[in-house]
């Protein structure tokens, strides 16, 4: 079935929502999606255990970060340099925006993951890394989700700042597209990483007691388990979105190709800005390409993606589009993960879909027509999204891969 054919279909598809949606907005929804507050629907801190009251008392120096003293542990420098053979490079797994990332292994053989705060130069930059820490840990300690990366304790002595998080055991999605070896993820896994992480989004957004727009959301943010269940990760640039407020104003952060083009323009961001991101990794699982220039193609993946979607949508031919290295596919599955990336990539911030929305499009619980119509065509030309269609308004296309 061709793209446009879906328009042809009856929309009784748009059915009532499944137990998977019933978790992203929980009953008693109101004000776009936000679920109603009552004490049983807030977010509590974690009880206290017997293993809890019987941690080694902190050191000299280890005061517990006021907003997290209810993490269900602390942990001592010297128990997690333990741990990581004293954060040897063999037990490196990556480097985020505010510190490296180790393996661990703690004294009962639960296999984590520590992050290391690291040391830069100037003073304000180790402000600015030390408030990305914070903010990163703050924001995690506060949330539970299957597709989220769960907190699991923390160190504060002195300079060092770290913390100790479930160990995601199969690398992040990035690796497994476009890493050096020959690596292929099938369709079905595909589907199951563009579900869950969509539904970890939409949690963000609309399941907590506070919005969050975790504003980087790229293909290396998200991690695998050894069954292809997502898991997203990296909270150092998250934002609370207050329900007051209309956007949040802020310095450029982020990593180019994945930012929305009002954020780029403005320095704004809302929780579309996350969804335009989520967009860019469904081109990915689309395409298999990277969104980064490629060969001498200087222009990012949403951009050079433009003329295969308007031949995709025109002619139903998906076979230019698509991964070459997916031998097989269920084609409605993959119309439905086409509509939902156009919807979110090259729809004006204003129109774009919520991530619920795009949640139900994905699972079929929702019909292609309440995200994108065919007059929406139009969004799709060539220069979109980042320049307008008469040019009068030229984004900047060259930029740091990390702003």
């Amino acid at each position: 079935m061709g793209l446009c054919g879906l328009f042809n279909r009856k929309t009784n598809n748009d059915r009532r929502s499944t137990k998977d949606q019933q978790q992203v907005v929980q009953p008693g929804a109101v004000q776009e999606g936000r679920p109603q507050q009552t004490p049983s629907a807030q977010t509590t801190a974690p009880s206290s255990t017997k293993e809890q009251s019987e941690l080694k008392p902190l050191g000299d120096g280890q005061t517990p970060l006021p907003f997290l003293e209810n993490l269900p542990k602390f942990y001592t420098y010297e128990q997690l340099a333990k741990a990581t053979g004293d954060f040897t490079n063999n037990n490196l797994i990556g480097v985020g925006g505010s510190g490296q990332v180790f393996r661990g292994e703690l004294p009962d053989g639960k296999v984590v993951a520590i992050k290391k705060l690291k040391y830069t130069a100037g003073q304000a930059e180790l402000e600015g890394a030390q408030a990305q820490f914070e903010t990163e840990i703050k924001t995690n300690s506060s949330i539970r989700h299957r597709n989220l990366v769960e907190v699991i304790g923390y160190c504060s002595d002195k300079a060092d700042q770290l913390f100790v998080c479930e160990f995601v055991p199969n690398k992040s999605l990035r690796y497994h597209l476009h890493g050096k070896e020959d690596k292929i993820i099938n369709w079905p896994n595909r589907m199951k990483i563009a579900v869950g992480s969509a539904k970890g989004l939409a949690y963000l957004h609309e399941g907590c007691p506070k919005t969050i727009i975790h504003r980087d959301i790229k293909s290396e943010n998200i991690l695998l388990d050894h069954n292809f269940e997502p898991k997203i990760a990296d909270f150092g640039l998250a934002k609370v979105f207050l329900d007051y407020q209309t956007h949040v104003s802020t310095k450029l952060r982020g990593t180019f190709g994945y930012l929305a083009p009002e954020y780029i323009k403005d320095k704004k961001i809302t929780v579309k800005s996350d969804v335009f991101s989520f967009g860019v990794v469904l081109l990915e699982l689309i395409t298999g390409k990277l969104v980064e220039k490629e060969g001498n193609d200087s222009r990012n993946l949403a951009l050079r993606a433009t003329s295969l979607l308007k031949q995709a949508l025109d002619t139903g031919n998906y076979k230019p589009l698509v991964d070459s290295k997916l031998q097989d596919y269920n084609k409605d599955e993959m119309t439905r993960m086409i509509y939902c990336a156009i919807a979110c990539v090259y729809k004006p911030e204003s129109s774009r879909p919520k991530m619920s929305q795009i949640f139900e499009v994905l699972q079929d619980n929702m019909a292609v027509e309440r995200i994108w119509v065919s007059e929406d065509v139009k969004f799709i030309y060539d220069g979109a999204p980042y320049y307008s269609d008469s040019n009068s308004t030229v984004l900047p296309d060259t930029m740091p891969a990390s702003a």
